[in-house]
């Protein structure tokens, strides 16, 4: 016994390296067995859709861990491992992501970027919608602050594309999709950009509807200044329509006697009701001053700039809000630019040359009322006549040689009383004007055309 057990104390110790030879061996083995198995799993698993996958091998055992997106996928990802030939059990580790209710999406633009918020049903689905809003707001950051969810409605990604097609009108605001609701707001970036989100909203897909639509129009805005040293008027923003654009830009060309009008005005929806003729009202106060701005906002119109004498710039500021409707605003902020230095007779009477062959007082047909469109030219003339206060000017009146003899005599002196009822009215004394009328005995052009006609109506300045 004692000689069997000296005997088996010699040989037990060779077993230990023996056995972890064979160990090594074995682990050796099985690491290329594992990662085999783990690569043909992962590769099962391709066409199935999930999130944030693992996968751990031990043996031949298979621990799969991932989000699926329905019970459905989630089976069939779990079936797609046990069917990896080698696997011998599958730990289903798999969840189902987190439900959203409701199911919210957000597209939200501000001045620097776009952000795409809430939930999305699938990662594809969050690369798409992401590629979408860069295709509609090139050169603009977009971020993805989306989280993924189910929950969400049928036909949810075509509403979300339509609704980010809609981002690029947007100057800023905010697009929600709350389960089958959509809500907006915010500021249209140009006129018209909120009736065309309006109409877009028309095709949302079956099922979808507009819970709330707060899309607010930029403001309605037309320009124009006058430059005394260009001698222009500009006019810049927009119209509602051409038969608008025409009558401004033909009551512009009355209005402003001496100065080239620059028409850059553009058409567009949005502009509030009786546009037209606060625009057109408003030039004619534009019209009497040296220099100035006239900026309608909507219903708003601001005027500012030099009238020629003080007397102007009170009638200016006095009358400015008789042609508006009730529910427009005006603010004048009218200054009288500084007087001219005095002039004698011959000077005097060279400025009035001047300014009756750039204009013409204009006055109803067959009538001794003046035209409203004259104020600009008559204010001149004023200026004018202030500047050689020591002279006496004869007013003529001149017709064309239609009608009877005596209708044009009478009328011709009615024309150049009423011109000089209109300086006395601005503060000119009255004993400084004489009316003459003279018919239509003194013509400068033949009586043959319509254009020569037009040239012999007229009223001359004459200094005494």
């Amino acid at each position: 016994m004692q000689k069997l057990f000296r005997w088996a104390s010699k040989w037990w110790p060779g077993l230990i390296p023996l056995a972890v030879m064979w160990g090594f061996a074995a682990w050796n083995n099985t690491l290329p067995v594992e990662a085999d198995l783990a690569a043909r799993s992962a590769a099962a698993l391709k066409d199935t859709v999930l999130d944030r996958t693992r996968i751990a091998v031990d043996g031949r055992d298979v621990s799969l861990a991932a989000q699926a997106f329905s019970e459905e996928g989630r089976r069939d990802a779990v079936a797609a491992v046990e069917n990896v030939p080698g696997v011998r059990l599958v730990d289903d580790q798999t969840r189902l992501i987190q439900e959203a209710k409701p199911f919210v999406w957000n597209a939200e633009r501000d001045v620097v970027r776009v952000t795409l918020s809430g939930s999305a049903p699938l990662p594809a689905m969050k690369g798409r919608l992401m590629e979408a809003a860069r295709k509609e707001v090139p050169g603009v950051e977009v971020a993805d602050q989306m989280g993924l969810a189910r929950g969400a409605p049928l036909r949810f990604e075509n509403a979300a594309i339509l609704l980010l097609d809609q981002i690029g009108k947007l100057k800023d605001g905010k697009i929600t999709i709350s389960d089958t609701k959509v809500s907006l707001s915010g500021m249209a970036r140009e006129l018209g950009g909120r009736e065309a989100i309006a109409a877009a909203l028309k095709n949302l897909p079956e099922g979808f509807s507009v819970a709330t639509n707060e899309i607010k129009a930029p403001p309605y805005v037309f320009q124009a200044y006058k430059d005394p040293v260009a001698a222009t008027v500009t006019l810049t923003g927009y119209v509602p329509d051409n038969n608008v654009h025409a009558a401004i830009a033909a009551a512009a060309s009355r209005k402003f006697f001496g100065e080239k009008v620059v028409d850059n005005l553009k058409s567009s929806i949005g502009a509030p009701a009786s546009f037209g003729g606060s625009v057109v009202a408003a030039l004619g106060a534009l019209s009497r001053l040296s220099t100035g701005t006239l900026v309608v906002s909507d219903r708003e119109v601001k005027l500012s700039g030099d009238a020629l004498y003080e007397g102007a710039a009170a009638d200016i500021r006095a009358g400015l809000g008789k042609d508006f409707p009730k529910n427009w605003q005006y603010k004048p902020e009218i200054t009288v630019k500084p007087a001219a230095g005095p002039v004698d007779g011959t000077v005097c009477q060279q400025l009035f040359t001047e300014l009756l062959t750039k204009g013409r007082i204009r006055f109803e047909p067959k009538r001794a009322n003046i035209d409203p469109d004259s104020a600009a030219l008559l204010d001149h003339l004023i200026e004018t006549a202030l500047r050689c206060p020591n002279t006496r000017i004869e007013v003529a009146g001149h017709t064309d040689a239609d009608g009877e003899e005596g209708f044009n005599q009478a009328l011709s002196e009615k024309r150049a009383q009423a011109v000089i009822d209109y300086l006395v009215k601005a503060g000119l004394p009255a004993d400084r004007f004489a009316a003459i009328g003279y018919g239509s005995t003194q013509p400068v052009a033949g009586n043959e055309t319509d254009e020569g006609k037009a040239q012999n109506r007229r009223i001359e300045f004459l200094v005494r």
